[in-house]
């Protein structure tokens, strides 16, 4: 196979500020990218930033591969911006469609294999996670993924027709228009569930989740309730609610990556390791990255705390570094993003995907959580006020389920109920002799 070379320009936020240029290069199956600074944003010491943290501030093209078969070829950054499990899927199905299409009506057939740089920009610039925005060198256009009649991100009142072509996909009976409907529309947050970016009432983006055809109990209202809870529990949180489509219960999370001011970067709290995905990692991790990065460490630090023993007590087991992130402030310094993607798992035991540090490893115990809070920088006050506020949060689930933002019915309380009444919580409990 001839080697390809794809170029990119890659700009920043609504402003479409040049940062630089990427390069994608493939030669047969072996692919690699790089990516040199724009001279104009090296020279502006007032304002630039290191994008990513395995791209310093140098002139020149700084080469990046992937390390594992499970690892990105593109710099962190940029791997945070590819689709998700789920928008992959919907892009290699489109894919296969097309080629199938084009060999029954006898016209040339695409290539066999997809790039990881199809995948990339297989993401629509709309829906795009971050301030990262990629745009043609030559026309200056910034990069879709939207065809068909061309008018972006569907609102709010087309759920039940992106429900309708998600369904279709996970039943592998999708039609062309299904995936047409579909295609750009992902993002890079939320792994294998079908999703769909959509423009909320008030014109604000966020995500809509819809159920699976696996789903044993209602994962979206136990979503909508986690977050609720981690809002009542003291953590920032992305703002969320259950919306129904032919009474079917949606999650609707607002995507906490744009404000008034248009686009903020993101990088998720992998990234900021520069966590390999074959790898297991730790709160710990986080807890150094925020020491060194974080615009207010004391307050960060807290948060992770704070999340840490949240997660575990209501048995969120799928936490893991690309489920916390962190939002650009200013001159290099970050903040923790607010919390999003918990999910209470009350069929299984509370063992979180991150380990608490090197020595004591997965998180599974708030007595361990607790004994080493000193590494966050909380004293046993500050331990005492966190787990109270955090206990009292959980132990009102009920009431907050049953609430106009969620809606959980009898039957779907005392299908989650294991998740929050659980052996750690007693403990928790005698921590505090409450």
């Amino acid at each position: 196979m001839a080697l390809t070379q794809t170029n990119v320009g890659v700009v920043l936020g609504e402003t479409g500020r040049t940062l630089g240029e990427l390069t994608h290069t493939k030669d047969g199956r072996r692919e690699h990218s790089t990516f040199a600074y724009d001279a104009a944003w090296l020279g502006d010491a007032g304002s630039r930033f290191s994008i990513s943290p395995d791209l310093p501030l140098v002139a020149g093209h700084q080469f990046r591969k992937a390390p594992s078969k499970d690892d990105s070829i593109f710099h962190f950054a940029f791997a945070d911006t590819e689709p998700d499990g789920w928008g992959c899927r919907v892009i290699a199905r489109d894919h296969a469609k097309r080629r199938k299409a084009a060999q029954v009506a006898g016209h040339k057939v695409p290539v066999a294999e997809l790039s990881e740089m199809d995948y990339l920009l297989g993401v629509d610039d709309v829906s795009r996670v971050g301030a990262l925005r990629l745009r043609d060198p030559e026309s200056g256009d910034f990069l879709r993924r939207i065809e068909g009649n061309g008018r972006g991100t569907p609102p709010l009142l087309e759920l039940a027709q992106l429900m309708a072509a998600s369904r279709a996909v996970e039943m592998n009976q999708e039609t062309e228009a299904d995936l047409r409907y579909l295609r750009g529309r992902g993002t890079s947050l939320g792994g294998m569930r079908p999703k769909c970016t959509v423009v909320d009432d008030d014109g604000q983006l966020a995500i809509g989740k819809f159920p699976s055809i696996q789903d044993d109990r209602c994962v979206t209202r136990g979503e909508v309730l986690a977050l609720h809870l981690a809002k009542a529990a003291g953590m920032s949180v992305a703002e969320s609610r259950v919306v129904m489509s032919d009474d079917i219960p949606v999650a609707l999370i607002r995507r906490f990556d744009r404000d008034a001011g248009g686009r903020i970067p993101y990088l998720s709290a992998g990234s900021m390791i520069q966590a390999s995905r074959q790898e297991d990692h730790s709160y710990a991790e986080i807890a150094d990255v925020i020491i060194a990065h974080s615009d207010d460490p004391q307050r960060d630090l807290e948060e992770l705390w704070r999340r840490m023993a949240f997660n575990l007590l209501i048995t969120n087991v799928d936490d893991h570094v690309q489920n916390h992130g962190f939002l650009h402030v200013s001159n290099g310094l970050w903040r923790l993003a607010p919390a999003f993607d918990i999910n209470p798992f009350p069929d299984k035991d509370p063992e979180l995907k991150l380990w608490l540090n090197e020595s004591d490893g997965p998180v599974d115990s708030i007595e361990a959580v607790v004994r080493e809070a000193g590494y966050f920088r909380l004293d046993e006050a500050a331990v005492q006020r966190v787990l109270r506020e955090v206990l009292a949060a959980i132990a009102d689930w009920k009431r907050l389920a049953r609430s106009a933002a969620v809606g959980m019915s009898n039957r779907e309380l005392d299908d989650f109920a294991p998740a929050f009444e659980n052996e750690q919580m007693g403990i928790a409990r005698r921590l505090l002799s409450v």
